[in-house]
């Protein structure tokens, strides 16, 4: 089912996360920590403002961080930054606050961790373009390289077949009445998910794998800002 003209060029709303505790980090933000010279926040903020099939942007973040928000998409020139909006007290709440800030031209919404700064525009676009093409859902991956083992109690009981195991990364792509029923079943639930796809996957709906990049990191430790730094340096967002 194609659900977008194939002469329509397609639009959507990008919301990026910046809402965690960073209890991995001690207690410090690390959406704001320096990353070559620049927050890292701000980096995910600059792919998507120079995106093409971007039209919105809106970022949730603590209540105390708006103003710092505010100040980076100031410093950045982030002109399609739409919206700053609070988090709630868990993940699936946040989300929630930023997908149904989005205005309703547009009919397409992506989700993104804003601990990604390794972010490209070639990642955001295949996920979109996915769903132009196919399909309500779509999510970056990459195969999982490591073995994998099944352990209990800190012994080895199987090692899974690592064949059909993807890695999923961000921005997750949605059509936008998908997500906000997705999202709103599995709070009326109470249902834990992880990351986005998991919420449309409670509704039966398909989530199509497009190609992600194993530069595509998140920053949890501070050895991930040492990785994103060289990935930064060497041209890997280019």
């Amino acid at each position: 089912m194609v659900l977008f003209s194939k002469n329509k060029r397609p639009m959507c709303a990008a919301v990026i996360v910046a809402a965690g505790s960073s209890q991995r980090m001690g207690g410090e933000d690390k959406q704001f920590l320096q990353l070559n010279g620049k927050p890292v926040l701000a980096y995910s903020l600059e792919t998507f403002e120079y995106c093409g099939l971007i039209g919105e942007i809106i970022v949730v973040t603590r209540e105390d961080c708006i103003e710092r928000v505010q100040e980076i998409c100031a410093e950045c020139g982030i002109s399609k930054a739409a919206k700053i909006v609070p988090g709630g007290q868990t993940r699936t709440d946040s989300v929630m606050n930023g997908v149904f800030a989005a205005t309703g031209k547009h009919r397409l919404i992506a989700i993104h961790d804003g601990a990604r700064p390794c972010v490209t525009a070639e990642i955001i676009e295949n996920a979109i373009n996915a769903v132009t093409k196919t399909i309500h859902a779509a999510a970056p991956a990459v195969s999982v390289s490591s073995t994998i083992k099944k352990a209990q109690k800190g012994m080895v009981i199987e090692t899974v077949d690592r064949g059909n195991l993807f890695e999923i990364q961000t921005p997750q792509v949605f059509t936008a009445e998908i997500i906000k029923g997705a999202l709103t079943n599995a709070k009326n639930k109470a249902i834990p998910v992880t990351d986005d796809c998991m919420a449309v996957e409670q509704l039966g709906v398909p989530v199509r794998l497009t190609e992600g990049s194993r530069n595509n990191i998140k920053i949890t430790t501070r050895e991930d800002i040492v990785i994103a730094e060289a990935i930064l340096k060497s041209g890997g967002r280019a």
